[in-house]
């Protein structure tokens, strides 16, 4: 497996179809160019931008009153807004290319739903559901800058996932497409007890790993409750962890511990963490911040097997 490390504990997991990452993506020259449109080359759904700052509400544009910006077909509810928007389209032009701006401070697009609007600092955001609002709403600022200082890079990646600097935190045991457990579903070890495969088409990224599920009702499950469901010690083996090392897993070989998914190398692994269940445990909780601290932000190597 490849390595690789990453991301963000202060947010409620996102927006299923996540990539693996890329480390250094070249920052779009003009990233407004970079648009979420439709069929039509309509942005924002066909609603009006101005409606949100004069109306407080979303309004369907017509075809009617229509301009074009940067490579985005902006409609309006009337001649006056689309007059407005002509004598100043930075102003009102949705944020972002019109996509979801959580998702691009969090290093990645995602769609957007217009109920989920609001402007800040004067400036027109949408998100892409209410899970989203809830997490730009934690911290709308700073959520702000993080997606300024992320943007040019999503775009310049074509919106696939940048390894954002958040990301940087975290040591996670992930193969070659950034998905942690080898596509395993974590909440189908506290659901049905076995291992079950999971599917990219039911994906979601926590703490810098892309997380696959057997479902959609799983998935949900994940994003309102992370913290339960993720494997302990980054995904990496809980024995070769209670001897301070970094070894892989075989994702069929798992126990749940005081309500806690610990995942092992191989049935030998299992059985001496078992011989001092309790103990053992213990040493993997102490050592794991520390292995934290000195691999993560960076490729590691597994380390050589315990002995």
């Amino acid at each position: 497996m490849k390595i690789q490390f990453l991301f963000y504990l202060l947010c409620i997991v996102s927006f299923a179809g996540c990539q693996s990452p890329t480390q250094n993506p070249e920052p779009a020259s003009d990233p407004d160019v970079f648009i979420n449109v439709n069929a039509e080359g309509v942005i924002i759904d066909g609603y009006d931008p101005l409606a949100f700052f004069t109306d407080g509400k979303p309004v369907k544009g017509s075809p009617e009153f229509q301009s074009a910006y940067k490579g985005a077909i902006y409609r309006f509810a009337s001649a006056d807004h689309k007059k407005l928007f002509d004598e100043a389209p930075e102003k009102y032009k949705v944020q972002y290319g019109g996509w979801c701006a959580y998702a691009i401070s969090l290093g990645r697009t995602a769609p957007i739903d217009v109920n989920t609007w609001s402007v800040i600092d004067g400036r027109l955001v949408i998100q892409h559901n209410q899970r989203a609002v809830r997490g730009w709403e934690k911290d709308p600022q700073g959520n702000l800058k993080k997606a300024d200082k992320y943007w040019p890079y999503v775009a310049g990646n074509k919106g696939k996932q940048i390894l954002t600097d958040e990301e940087k935190m975290f040591l996670a045991n992930v193969n070659r497409k950034g998905v942690i457990i080898d596509g395993y579903d974590p909440v189908a070890y506290f659901r049905e007890n076995k291992a079950v495969k999971g599917s990219e088409q039911h994906a979601a990224r926590y703490e810098g790993a892309t997380y696959w599920f057997s479902s959609q009702a799983n998935l949900n499950e994940f994003k309102d409750n992370p913290e339960k469901y993720k494997p302990q010690y980054g995904a990496f083996c809980a024995y070769a962890m209670s001897r301070d090392r970094l070894r892989p897993i075989d994702p069929t070989l798992f126990q749940i511990v005081d309500g806690r998914l610990m995942l092992q190398h191989s049935q030998k692994a299992y059985n001496l963490f078992n011989e001092n269940l309790d103990g053992n445990v213990k040493l993997a909780d102490g050592y794991w911040p520390g292995q934290v601290a000195k691999k993560s932000g960076g490729k590691v190597a597994y380390d050589s097997a315990v002995k």
